[in-house]
């Protein structure tokens, strides 16, 4: 259910690259004669186009007035204005300066640490409740559709009481955001079977090979080439999946076919989303982006999960679950609690996404899953051999590769 942050890797536009925000009026400015320090800037920037499921960058040159980035505007509909202050004559003193700017950069450090923490705790909770669950209530389609419903009803909650503005969707946003839908709930029930069957580790194990999806559609679909380094990075990827695979206890096929169909899936969302993304000039927020996809995955697997499996709410089906070891009441919370982690860490997710760089946040997911993979060993007490931990770490290692190599760019070649 590790969607890459969503993934499903947390604002910034999901349906064309980043425009400028419009000029604010300075009505609360006192009146000036001139701007000075407000003049025009040429400058090469990077632009980067993140999404909910993904994070695209290009570089354009170009000439614009002062302006307050898109990247540092968090919907905050509620904001009366924004100050600009001109330089004054007479500045501080270094003393004064030097506490305001540790004070000033103390703060964010902080708000971010708490965010990603935040970020980790409700990821192991989720897996370890998850996993609970499905241990004794073997139905991955219901487990999924339960858990997009709670997603769903947060999201109404959230726009009801103005918590965040409630985007107007159109039919050709909707028939753009469909296709992702539909990856994303196959990505998730996916990675639900694969819990189900094989311990949490080895799933996740399993996931750290987006990586090598993402760089293989990149170039089919969008006919984009990879750099050496990127490639040379998928080499410890593949090689400690594999390893990890060879030795791990609790093999079974449907798990391990299930989580590699799950990075197929999801790293095909991700790069259907760059091409969308390119192509079309409405816009979604990441946050109001990945809520219209959780409304429209529950309508999509409801029924699906019905046929699938027929209606297993019956309490013939939750007595069956408290014979094994969860009672009828220990069952319903811990579905509850495992359906609100799992919505609540895709959305801390999309908001640290707001507050970081793509390779900050790469870095950080690397981390998760690490974090999530040790404590899911320790609650489990998973039996993990010496091979098995090795070709997981290589693994790992091999996905913060990847991250680095993102960064280095191809030297522009001669005209």
């Amino acid at each position: 259910m590790q969607g890459s942050a969503l993934a499903l890797s947390p604002s910034t536009p999901f349906l064309k690259p980043p425009c400028r925000i419009p000029s604010y009026k300075l009505s609360h400015l006192p009146a000036l004669t001139s701007f000075p320090q407000l003049h025009r800037i040429s400058s090469v920037q990077r632009l980067h186009w993140q999404t909910a499921f993904g994070t695209f960058s290009s570089y354009s040159s170009s000439s614009f007035n002062a302006e307050i980035p898109a990247s540092f505007l968090f919907s905050n509909s509620r904001c009366d204005s924004f100050k600009v202050r001109a330089s004054q004559p007479a500045t501080p003193g270094p003393e004064s300066a030097g506490e305001s700017s540790e004070s000033s950069g103390l703060t964010p450090t902080l708000q971010l640490g708490a965010m990603f923490g935040i970020w980790y705790l409700l990821n192991i909770y989720f897996n370890i409740y998850n996993k609970q669950v499905l241990k004794v209530y073997p139905f991955p389609a219901t487990v999924t559709a339960f858990q997009f419903a709670c997603g769903t009803v947060m999201i109404i909650l959230m726009w009801a009481l103005n918590l965040y503005p409630r985007p107007r969707i159109t039919r050709s946003q909707i028939a753009t955001i469909l296709p992702l839908a539909v990856a994303h709930t196959m990505g998730n029930l996916l990675t639900n079977i694969s819990l189900g069957k094989v311990a949490v580790s080895f799933t996740h194990t399993i996931k750290a090979m987006e990586p090598f999806f993402t760089v293989l559609f990149s170039a089919l679909l969008l006919a984009e080439r990879p750099t050496i380094w990127v490639v040379s990075s998928l080499v410890p990827i593949v090689g400690g999946v594999a390893l990890a695979s060879f030795t791990e206890a609790s093999f079974n096929w449907i798990g391990f076919g299930s989580a590699m169909a799950s990075n197929i899936t999801n790293q095909s969302r991700n790069v259907l989303s760059k091409k969308f993304m390119a192509n079309k000039e409405e816009c979604l927020d990441n946050i109001n982006l990945f809520s219209v996809i959780t409304i429209i995955s529950f309508i999509l697997l409801l029924p699906s999960a019905i046929l699938l499996e027929g209606v297993k709410f019956s309490p013939s089906y939750l007595q069956s679950a408290a014979n094994q070891g969860l009672n009828i009441k220990e069952l319903c919370v811990r579905s509850l609690l495992a359906g609100f982690c799992f919505h609540t860490y895709q959305q801390v997710s999309y908001m640290i996404l707001q507050m970081v760089s793509p390779v900050t946040h790469a870095v950080g997911n690397c981390v998760k899953r690490v974090v999530v993979i040790v404590s899911s060993v320790i609650f489990f007490q998973t039996p993990v051999s010496p091979i098995n931990s090795l070709g997981t770490a290589m693994a790992l290692a091999g996905v913060f590769l990847y991250s680095r190599a993102k960064r280095i760019k191809p030297k522009p070649t001669a005209a």
